[in-house]
């Protein structure tokens, strides 16, 4: 389906899009489609062929790792600075994880075999894929190491920080059961941790929602995984995560 309301200047854009320059983008734009995702929509599950990306504008999806007992983890989370369905550029055609809207909001989507063929023009949307893809990678291997080495206070205010910046909101609609299925810890943990950030004035939760009230505490308070990820996103894309 073709969508030539899509403006490249447009605040909401995905970052990765904005990167390309004016004909790049006018090129690729017509076979896009603006799709509104609602919370709890299965992307692409686990060993699916991917025939459609999406490149989130205000949505949030969580790429997450399933068990044999059902039990999940996050192993990414992407908002408007990435793209879902990185294994159909890379040949790989699907992928062991699966993809969930975990934050309801707007998406481009288009056919992967379209945006495979672009990519195979080894133009501009090639590179930042690509570059994208790494940034990725670095995402993913510092949150197997920070779940590995670091306390769940300080891995909740690092996951609280990638959510904002996935949707950019400070209210956040967010239960301690869902935190503790994508920290991949028990849910006690996450109660104790939640409740020394609300005590320390960091955040408010009531309900199901968690606003964060103070950014420069949270981040002090975030392990060192938040800051690595952001400066590898700033290298090689030009900016940060948010």
């Amino acid at each position: 389906m073709q969508n030539t309301l899509i403006n490249k200047n447009s605040i909401s854009l995905n970052k990765l899009l904005r990167t390309l320059t004016e004909s790049e983008f006018e090129k690729i734009s017509p076979y896009f489609q603006e799709v509104n995702l609602t919370s709890g929509t299965i992307l692409h599950e686990a060993y699916e062929p991917i025939k459609v990306v999406y490149f989130p504008l205000t949505a949030m999806i969580s790429l997450v790792s399933i068990m044999e007992d059902g039990s999940t983890t996050e192993i990414g989370l992407v908002g408007n600075e990435g793209m879902i369905g990185l294994p159909v550029f890379l040949g790989g055609q699907y992928t062991i994880s699966r993809a969930i809207v975990q934050m309801k909001g707007k998406s481009l989507k288009m056919r992967s075999d379209v945006l495979v063929r672009e990519f195979k023009e080894a133009g501009a949307l090639q590179k930042i894929l690509l570059l994208h893809t790494q940034a990725r990678l670095t995402q993913i291997a510092q949150s197997a190491a920070c779940n590995r080495q670091h306390k769940i206070e300080a891995r909740l205010a690092r996951w609280l920080l990638s959510v904002y910046d996935c949707v950019l909101q400070d209210e956040l609609d967010l239960t301690q059961e869902f935190i503790s299925n994508m920290l991949g810890v028990r849910r006690a943990g996450v109660t104790i941790a939640a409740k020394a950030l609300q005590d320390k004035g960091i955040i408010r939760y009531n309900r199901g929602k968690i606003l964060i009230v103070d950014h420069k505490k949270l981040e002090q308070t975030s392990c060192e995984c938040y800051r690595i990820v952001q400066n590898e996103f700033i290298r090689l894309l030009g900016s940060c995560r948010g």
